[in-house]
């Protein structure tokens, strides 16, 4: 394909070191005890929210709120939801165990600074004991920020919102408990201690990494999903793809500087890691397995319901692993969206879903990335149906570039940055908006510059 050559004129040179991570050939160090001077870190730390599954499991939340004791439910949803089942079954729960409740349905798709901050005032114009979210990834995230901020009314927006953009102050007071009811198989945010918006003044994605903000509860109801059309079945499970990958793939936790000084200070986002392996490993099967089917067939309850597990196997995997250059490279391209409006998505602007944004500079990244930690790379594209039994560690990259641009392909994704309306003369500004992601773009097992971030969105212009 005309994309490998692209991709193999472009990053041939960048593609000559030898694998150099001691946790990436499964030999982990640990030190004996916290030295302060140590310039990298030494441990690395598992956290998630309670997770429930079973197809009709909704039902059970208006219990789970009166054990809760909750007096004043606020429910969080978008225009669409509110009227499909998933909102429907919740309210039904609700009133059936006369729990008192408020909803706030304006959630934006792809929210930003000024959507969250609606959410917020509405918050802290009641006194709400526990929040319900109901929806994706946005939803989810709008609720984590107005629970965060109804709990903290002296902050500042800004006090919270991860630097350089913000000022990354820890969240030191308790906040109500969330239960999270994920609607679509992507993003993992029921898993998670963060809230991604973009921020309207550098037209780019940034958010809040806490664990402070993880959801309570997680009531993963793989009924939900059968409502998803195609298109949002195939954005949501590109996350779940980038997220299994990048998180396996991530720099090494003991690799990660700087040490911190202390536990408050170690980010959500450690670095790959034994346990997060586990699960990212797991999911990226699942997705090898499973995603095709679920984007073909609304029906397919197995798939739909196997794809809405991996969310979840993923999500607790990059949510303390992290992610890398695939995620960092995606919020400029959404944030910086002109006219395109994906197919499936009812919405009343322009939209690059998450995990299209995602997914279109995965074939870069990991050719880039390849050199670093080969095994890793190969064992990626094995998993998803390659034989690499007589491919060079030289080539590991290269591969699983092309084993997911056929993902891709068969997907019938859109033909790189250019077929959502970006050309070579927007690539400055993506670069520009690409730099302040450093709370994963760090996490990238490769060291990077600005020009070999030039060179990964050139190569992500065409992918065909």
């Amino acid at each position: 394909m005309a994309g490998r050559n692209r991709i193999v004129h472009l990053l041939r040179q960048l593609e000559k070191a030898t694998c150099s991570c001691p946790a990436h050939s499964h030999t982990f160090h640990q030190a004996s005890g916290h030295d302060c001077g140590r310039k990298t870190d030494y441990a690395f730390e598992m956290a998630s929210s309670n997770i429930r599954y079973g197809e009709g499991v909704t039902q059970e939340i208006g219990m789970d709120l009166l054990n809760m004791g909750a007096c004043n439910v606020c429910l969080m949803t978008d225009k669409n939801l509110s009227q499909l089942p998933p909102v429907k079954a919740v309210m039904e729960s609700l009133v059936k165990n006369n729990v008192n409740y408020k909803v706030y349905d304006n959630v934006r798709v792809e929210p930003t600074d000024s959507s969250f901050k609606e959410a917020i005032a509405f918050a802290k114009k009641e006194t709400f004991d526990v929040y319900v979210a109901v929806g994706g990834g946005s939803v989810i995230d709008t609720c984590k920020a107005a629970n965060l901020y109804a709990c903290h009314p002296d902050a500042e927006f800004l006090d919270f919102v991860n630097a350089p953009i913000g000022k990354g102050k820890p969240i030191h007071g308790a906040l109500k408990p969330l239960i999270a009811v994920p609607t679509t198989a992507g993003t993992g945010s029921e898993t998670t201690g963060v809230a991604i918006f973009d921020y309207e003044k550098l037209k780019a994605k940034t958010g809040i990494a806490s664990r402070a903000i993880k959801p309570t509860l997680g009531i993963v109801d793989p009924l939900h999903t059968l409502h998803m059309p195609e298109r949002v079945a195939a954005n949501s499970g590109f996350d779940v793809l980038c997220h299994a990958l990048e998180s396996y793939t991530a720099l090494p936790y003991n690799l990660r500087k700087p040490c911190p000084p202390n536990p408050i200070s170690r980010p959500a986002y450690q670095g790959s890691n034994p346990i997060s392996d586990v699960w990212s490993r797991h999911a990226l099967k699942i997705v090898a397995k499973y995603m095709k089917r679920a984007v073909n067939d609304a029906e397919d309850v197995e798939a739909r319901s196997k794809m809405h597990l991996a969310s979840v196997f993923a999500g607790i995997g990059f949510g303390n692993a992290g992610v890398h250059l695939c995620h960092g490279m995606s919020y400029p391209i959404a944030g910086n969206v002109k006219t395109y409006r994906a197919e499936g998505y009812n919405v009343d602007h322009p939209v690059v879903p998450h995990g299209l944004s995602v997914v279109l500079t995965s074939p870069a990244v990991f050719a880039f990335t390849g050199s670093m930690c080969p095994e890793r790379h190969l064992e990626a594209a094995e998993i998803l149906g390659v034989d690499v039994s007589n491919t060079k560690r030289a080539d590991a990259g290269l591969l699983l570039a092309d084993t997911l641009r056929q993902f891709l392909y068969d997907l019938k994704v859109d033909d790189g940055l250019s077929a959502i309306g970006y050309t070579k003369h927007d690539i400055p500004k993506l670069v520009k908006g690409t730099i302040p992601q450093e709370r994963v773009t760090k996490l990238s097992p490769r060291e990077h510059t600005e020009e070999d971030l030039t060179h990964l969105f050139e190569a992500s212009l065409k992918l065909y």
